[in-house]
């Protein structure tokens, strides 16, 4: 058996744009200048009130980083409403995941920094919301990379965590699998350096979805 879990913004759907269009007005209600999208590509798969830390310069999250969550938060499904800021999926990544779903011997799940929320609504959109067997996200756990994601994970489906390999684009998805003990395969169509991913301790880059398909089934 196998567990495969998945990152979620930049590894199965793009979400940049309207990561990016969100937190520049939420910086702008605070009175803050809005941060640039290669700023804000660099904190994707942090938890947000990490990511709105790092963007604003400080070592900690305090109290207006919290509040600037919240207001990311209450204006999101309305970004989320203009049609172009659609979270798509990435060419063939459909493709992959229905030969995933197809085999017995693989449990598919969801490490994201995404609210709850947002992973439901991103899952339910595309016809996932009974595929994903096991799913964290950054209102479950600790921010990427603590490795608490992977490991909940695979205590809900009786893996052990070298039965577990992770997906995902950013060094932080890298980060965490090591620190759990799990496997990990970096993307090279996210918002993440394939480098970095290398440097980071991925044991493969998939250049296309396909190439995760020959790493998880053939293990190469």
């Amino acid at each position: 058996m196998k567990l495969v879990l998945f990152d979620c913004d930049g590894t199965l759907v793009d979400s940049l744009a309207i990561i990016q269009e969100t937190m520049a007005r939420t910086f702008r209600a605070f009175g803050h200048d809005a941060p640039d999208e290669h700023a804000t590509r660099g904190t994707v798969g942090l938890t947000l009130d990490v990511a709105i830390a790092g963007l604003l310069g400080r070592d900690q999250v305090d109290h207006e980083c919290r509040d600037m969550m919240g207001y990311y938060r209450s204006l999101f499904a309305e970004v989320r409403r203009d049609p172009a800021m659609q979270e798509k999926l990435y060419d063939g990544i459909a493709v992959m995941l229905s030969h995933l779903f197809l085999q017995d011997d693989i449990l598919v799940g969801a490490v994201t920094g995404k609210s709850r929320r947002g992973l439901d609504h991103m899952l339910k959109t595309h016809g996932y919301a009974d595929k994903f067997i096991t799913t964290r996200t950054a209102d479950d756990c600790p921010s990427k990379p603590h490795p608490a994601m992977v490991l909940e994970c695979c205590d809900e489906t009786g893996m052990r965590p070298e039965q577990a390999v992770v997906i995902g684009d950013t060094v932080f998805d890298i980060q965490m699998a090591k620190s759990a003990g799990a496997g990990a395969v970096g993307v090279s169509w996210g918002y993440g350096a394939p480098d970095a991913l290398k440097l980071a301790g991925a044991a493969a880059i998939a250049e296309t979805p396909d190439d995760i398909l020959k790493f998880v089934l053939k293990g190469a």
